[in-house]
């Protein structure tokens, strides 16, 4: 039994491990139980290629390489400086509420609830607290007054103060606006700016004239940006214009576009893949797979690409409206259905990334705000030599259960990473697709 009685326990239930198999490393010199009927859960999930699958995988060696030659039943040291203990918790027969006959069901969460029950009563001196990601599981612990919280680790604290990729910078003289037309550039200082982001954006304005530009971290300089056009796609508001930009620059290898739906961030990533192509021997496209009662793709019929068609239908849509936009005697036109017949523009399968080296790829990664941390990272570390990564999502639209809009890979990765030379970020509030589609955004 650990010596300090006053430390908390914190009980883990599956979906904390799922979302991250490292989890138990994260409370610091409290110890860590873990219910019998996770691990019999986990059991059930090891076996596949998703990244749950391989989240349990991890967390069961965690378990087996801490307690070599110690019994799960007893608390063993976790091994990390100033770290508690962790065991393996069997459901005891508990005096107080039995969460199962309180719910009238015996499910898994119900045993778990039932765990936690059966602690307070062993260590009454102690503060014993649920960790879920699973909301529903937290209001039910609550209910039986059981302390419960999320998996905190990785979260964004503030998303109003989540990274934005963009300035809007007032009051400059007009001579400042027109020598950056003149020459094409400023010293950050000329319009007030000390140690600027890399690859940050701003609009620059004066009382009767305005100029969009960049932070360039190789010339240290502020560069003004033309508006460009790529596959005949034409930005419509600044924000589009930094985003394009951010695409088609080739020293930005990492591209996050965050926005809500209607904003272009598929529709200009596609385009910007499709007009760099020339400098990159595949274009690939990926996106989550949310499938509906969480059943795994595999129930669905077909090899692997008819499984996955379904759910890039959005990201083929995008293909066909650039495509309807030339003529079949258009070279472009031929350029796209070359790149779609030969697999120059091919959909993958996220869940084969692992393990992989992925050069000299165009990587789309749609719909990025339904991946974990974990899930992000795999695919940058798979990025081989003149590898473009965009991740492109909306974090305020989640489909994956356990995962919000402060614990998502793409909030976590703006957050985290934007102060690098080859990364650049937009977030788009502006939405193009329709006024219709705007209101809706707005209002509903």
């Amino acid at each position: 039994m650990p010596a300090k009685e006053k430390k908390k326990i914190f009980v883990l239930d599956t979906s904390v491990i799922l979302y991250n198999h490292g989890a138990i490393y994260s409370f610091e010199e409290n110890d860590v139980a873990i219910p019998i009927t996770v691990v019999e859960e986990l059991d059930h999930f090891k076996k596949g290629n998703d990244i749950k699958n391989f989240e349990a995988r991890e967390f069961i060696r965690i378990m087996d390489k801490l307690s070599a030659n110690h019994s799960l039943q007893n608390w063993i040291p976790i091994d990390q400086p100033n770290h508690g203990h962790f065991k393996v918790c069997m459901q005891g027969k508990t005096i107080g509420p039995d969460a199962t006959e309180v719910f009238g069901e015996n499910t898994a969460d119900h045993r778990i609830l039932n765990t936690v029950i059966s602690l307070n009563e062993e260590y009454p001196g102690r503060k014993i607290v649920l960790v879920s990601k699973d909301i529903n599981l937290r209001l039910k612990a609550k209910s039986l007054n059981i302390p419960a919280e999320d998996f905190e680790t990785g979260k964004i604290k503030n998303l109003e103060s989540l990274y934005t990729g963009k300035t809007i910078i007032e009051g400059l003289t007009k001579g400042i606006i027109d020598n950056i037309y003149t020459q094409n550039f400023c010293m950050p200082a000329d319009i007030g700016i000390q140690d600027p982001i890399p690859n940050h954006y701003f609009i620059l304005k004066s009382s009767r004239t305005s100029v969009l530009v960049f932070y360039n971290p190789l010339s240290q300089r502020i560069e003004r940006i033309e508006k460009e056009s790529a596959f005949r796609i034409t930005p419509r508001n600044a924000e589009q214009v930094f985003a394009l930009h951010a695409i088609t620059n080739p020293n930005v290898k990492l591209v996050t576009l965050q926005g809500v739906a209607g904003t272009g961030k598929t529709l200009l990533a596609l385009a910007g893949a499709l007009d760099q192509k020339r400098h990159f021997k595949q274009i690939y496209l990926a996106r989550p797979i949310v499938p509906l009662s969480n059943k795994d793709i595999g129930f669905l019929p077909g090899d692997i690409v008819s499984k996955l068609n379904p759910y890039m239908e959005p990201l083929w849509d995008n293909l066909k409206f650039i495509k309807s936009l030339f003529t079949e005697k258009d070279k472009e036109y031929k350029q796209i259905t070359d790149a779609v017949d030969q697999e120059k523009l091919k959909i993958t399968p996220l869940a084969y990334i692992r393990g992989r080296s992925i050069s000299n790829v165009f990587f789309i990664v749609d719909e990025a705000q339904n991946l974990t941390p974990h899930e992000v990272k795999t695919i940058i570390t798979r990025a081989g030599e003149n590898t473009k990564i965009v991740f492109t999502g909306d974090i305020y639209q989640i489909d994956t259960p356990y995962l919000d809009s402060q614990s998502n890979g793409l909030s976590y990765l703006i957050d985290k990473i934007r102060h690098h030379d080859i990364y650049a970020h937009v977030r788009l509030e502006k939405g193009e697709r329709s006024n219709l589609a705007n209101l809706a955004n707005q209002l509903l």
